[in-house]
């Protein structure tokens, strides 16, 4: 027999288990482990670990075990889509969870959720430190973009849709560290959005990598739904009138009407030379498959990983870009090191080479201009990619299979004297 608990606390939407067993705990003045105990039952036979059960929640909570189901997200029937969701949870909009007492509610929200538009709140891809969520009242793009993403899901799908931004997230990111020469530039745009989530003189308080991806979402909509468009994509892919259809448009939605593709340092040319006629990426991982799915653990910053974000920040003081913020987070990983990508040795190598147009070594390069300064290239492909993908996909399109298991791809981060030599020599 289970005691019931006096309280009825019912849990948030997609709230995690432990998040739903600490606030319970928290209310009702029981030690967490003791609770735990109550409301779950071994994973194995001989092993102590413990998994959250429905039934034995709904016996404490006397809430019915179906309702128990709809809303914490470790014990949903049927299981949801989980490639179409974070791998890790995060703290929910503030006010959507404020009638929730007992603590913080941790949810893990679904590839597209990005904004609470009722409240008009930022809630962004999950960052190791827990910052106080934005609000978005000065910055009303941001909140239209969300429902833009929205239609898009509901066009393309979740696959193409969840490619298609984060590597919306990848251009700008790439973009955002380079230089502006139209007055229409999107990169003005994304610094004016950061004095705002991250006000200059702030930096050391406000900054978070979650804020320079909202700086930059309305633009990555803008341009998924062309990386996310079998049309384009299939332009893209073809031959040179083609890809100059495709360049001018995506050059169009982001303020620079005179885009050429270039050979390096263009995330836009490497798409469209190694990327576009290729199947979505996949999720590297899933919360489903996370050794403490359904356990009591609720994981927290190690020293590392702070240290990491106070160096971010004070680069982003230095300079206030974004871009490298956005390249190094763990958030673009599926689309900057993906299943075909070249392995590399270093990360940084990693990020590089996400800007470079490599895959066909005969495409022609043109250079124009003062012949006494270095020059990049343009890139154009001079005949179409055959690719089966194209010629067969639809949408909206299933998540693709992966038919190996997951190799690692992004190289190993800079050690303390390889970062003073590599990051000096960036400026």
């Amino acid at each position: 027999m289970y005691s019931r608990l006096p309280i009825a606390v019912a849990p948030a939407h997609h709230e995690t288990a432990a998040s739903y067993v600490t606030r319970l705990a928290h209310l009702h003045g029981i030690p967490f482990p003791e609770l735990w105990q109550q409301v779950s039952r071994p994973r194995a036979a001989s092993g102590a670990a413990r998994f959250i059960a429905a039934d034995q929640l709904a016996a404490v909570t006397g809430i019915p075990e179906t309702r128990l189901a709809r809303a914490v997200i470790e014990i949903r029937q049927p299981e949801p889509d989980w490639q179409a969701f974070h791998h890790e949870p995060q703290h929910g909009c503030p006010r959507c969870t404020a009638r929730h007492p007992g603590g913080p509610v941790r949810q893990l929200f679904p590839h597209h959720r990005y904004v609470c538009t009722q409240h008009r709140i930022w809630i962004g891809p999950p960052d190791i430190i827990d910052q106080p969520y934005p609000t978005l009242n000065q910055l009303p793009e941001i909140v239209a973009a969300q429902r833009a993403h929205l239609r898009l899901l509901h066009r393309l799908g979740p696959a193409a849709t969840y490619d298609a931004v984060l590597t919306g997230f990848l251009i700008c990111g790439h973009r955002w560290d380079q230089d502006a020469h139209h007055p229409d530039d999107a990169r003005l745009d994304w610094s004016d959005r950061a004095a705002e989530l991250i006000p200059h003189g702030t930096e050391e308080t406000t900054f978070s990598t979650s804020r320079l991806f909202a700086a930059t979402y309305p633009e990555a909509v803008k341009i998924a739904a062309l990386i996310g468009s079998l049309h384009w994509r299939r332009l893209a892919a073809s031959d040179p009138l083609g890809q100059h259809r495709f360049a001018s448009e995506i050059g169009r939605r982001l303020g620079q009407p005179d885009y050429r593709p270039k050979v390096a340092q263009d995330p836009i040319a490497h798409w469209i030379d190694d990327d576009c006629w290729r199947p979505p990426s996949l999720p590297r991982t899933t919360y489903r498959s996370q050794r403490g799915f359904g356990g009591h653990t609720i994981p927290k910053a190690n020293q590392h990983s702070i240290d990491r974000h106070r160096r971010s920040a004070r680069w982003f003081a230095r300079n206030r870009r974004g871009g490298r913020g956005i390249l190094y987070h763990r958030h673009v990983g599926p689309v900057l090191a993906r299943d075909w990508s070249r392995r590399m040795d270093l990360f940084i190598g990693t990020v590089a080479a996400s800007a470079e147009a490599t895959t066909f070594p005969d495409t022609p390069a043109t250079a124009a201009g003062d012949a006494t300064k270095p020059v990049i290239a343009d890139y154009k492909r001079p005949t179409a990619v055959q690719s089966e993908y194209l010629d067969t996909a639809v949408n909206p399109a299933p998540w693709p299979s992966r038919d190996s298991p997951l190799a690692p791809r992004g190289g190993r981060p800079l050690l303390g004297h390889e970062r003073k030599v590599f990051l000096n020599s960036d400026g």
